[in-house]
């Protein structure tokens, strides 16, 4: 038996809606290298959903450490 495993990629604009942020936001923080891991797939950014729940779980983490990730 195979399993095929299939990648949720999000756009900018549905991460943005997820988190009920600009969009704005999430293009500073891929700039400044301190948001989710993304991909470009020629002139458009897209999250692969298992990082951005990574990246939400470091999150949530850091700050019951009272830190940043």
């Amino acid at each position: 038996m195979t399993t095929v495993e299939t990648t949720l990629w999000l756009t900018r604009a549905q991460l943005a809606e997820r988190w009920q942020l600009p969009v704005q936001t999430l293009a500073v923080w891929a700039t400044k290298g301190t948001g989710p891991k993304y991909s470009r797939m020629g002139r458009h950014v897209r999250y692969r959903l298992s990082d951005v729940e990574a990246w939400e779980l470091a999150q949530e983490s850091a700050s019951r450490r009272g830190g940043a990730a």
